[in-house]
């Protein structure tokens, strides 16, 4: 059979369109994809910054599914998952990302820290710390040290807290010499007494501005029957760290008393007085002052420098009233009154308690709480 060459020269132009025309509904297809993402895209944001989340989740739902490679709108939609506390999609979003071969160093890093706050704020802390193990040596480390720190402190694992605090101060995150000198005292707490006398002494070698250790000291001496060096610890405390004196002003006192050192407290406690009249310590002194009349004159010395319902219901309970049958009535009015006044609070939450916390209950904070009342804040 004879070759034809014209079939040759008609079909080369045929080709030639047919190829043009794929290629431009590709081009278009493309293209309409193109602005279906970006468009379900920016809805997302819009309604995202007018506070409309559940919108804003169909529409980044809407973006990844036309374009499910987009690693920034799975992070955007896993971001608002975790917000809206639906932590199991958050975990599913970030765990799709960390499956995906083509993700780049940095994303991976990224998805790993997403997904370990994922675990976090679900509250499953044994997930959140392996997941958080995992971004040692990234970018994130120092965020995740720190979230591991926070773990630990509400675990109450004490040692393991203390090593991340010692990699974070390694890592220049600032200084950690004042919480490992907690985390030593709270171990002290569970320990027998030579080991926790052991563990009080290395936390004052670590942080010598802190009072927690030699107040706990000093307590364990008195626990142990000598207060003697329970009053010279707490006297020393005293001169390293006077702002800690209204903390200390019961234990010394009472200290004081047990082992006859009454004169040398009731110096310690009219200095601290003398630079700043403090409830406790006026309460120290009341009950060292050796006349009953002179310590009852102190509640009137102080009202003098202080507007204090405390110190006023304080006086009033010695005194005798016209209508003396009233005075129980009135009195437990008074002390009723007071009781908030005589609370501790958290200067970085406003927790409110009726005792001294050196880690806050309610916030977790390290050193808030004033050594005050409330009233005297």
């Amino acid at each position: 059979m004879d070759f034809d060459l014209s079939w040759v020269l008609w079909g080369l132009p045929i080709a030639f369109v047919l190829g043009w025309l794929a290629s431009r509904l590709d081009l278009r297809q493309m293209r309409i994809e193109n602005r279906q993402a970006p468009k379900a895209y920016f809805r997302g944001l819009n309604f995202l910054l007018n506070e409309q989340q559940d919108q804003a989740i169909d529409a980044f739902i809407e973006a990844v599914q036309n374009d499910p490679d987009t690693s920034e709108l799975h992070f955007a939609l896993g971001n608002l998952f975790r917000r809206r506390g639906e932590y199991e999609r958050a975990v599913r979003v970030h765990e799709h990302l960390l499956s995906r071969g083509d993700l780049s160093r940095a994303d991976r890093h990224r998805a790993q820290h997403a997904l370990a706050l994922d675990f976090l704020k679900a509250g499953l802390l044994d997930r959140a710390e392996e997941a958080l193990r995992k971004l040692e040596g990234t970018a994130f480390e120092g965020q995740a040290l720190l979230a591991l720190l926070a773990i630990y402190e509400r675990s109450r694992d004490w040692p393991q807290a203390s090593e991340i605090a010692q990699k974070l101060e390694a890592s220049g995150q600032g200084s950690f010499g004042g919480r490992q000198a907690h985390y030593l005292c709270e171990q002290a707490t569970s320990a027998p007494p030579a080991q926790a006398e052991q563990l009080l002494r290395q936390a004052m070698e670590l942080a010598r501005g802190a009072a927690r250790p030699g107040i706990d000291l000093a307590a364990l001496q008195r626990r142990a029957g000598d207060a003697g060096t329970a009053f010279r610890t707490l006297s020393t405390i005293a001169h390293s760290a006077p702002a800690a004196i209204p903390l200390m002003a019961k234990p010394l006192t009472e200290a004081a008393m047990a082992s006859g050192e009454q004169a040398e407290a009731l110096k310690i406690l009219h200095g601290s007085y003398e630079l700043a009249p403090s409830l406790d310590v006026l309460e120290g002194i009341v009950a060292l002052e050796p006349d009953a009349t002179a310590a009852r004159e102190w509640y009137v010395k102080h009202l003098e420098r202080e507007p204090s319902l405390v110190a006023a219901t304080k006086w009033l309970a010695g005194e005798k009233l016209e209508h003396e049958q009233f005075h129980p009535f009135v009195q437990s009015a008074l002390d009723h009154a007071v009781k908030p006044l005589t609370r501790y609070r958290c200067a970085a939450c406003g927790f409110e308690a009726k005792q001294h916390f050196w880690q806050c209950p309610g916030c977790q904070a390290w050193d808030s709480y004033p050594a005050r009342r409330v009233e005297e804040l």
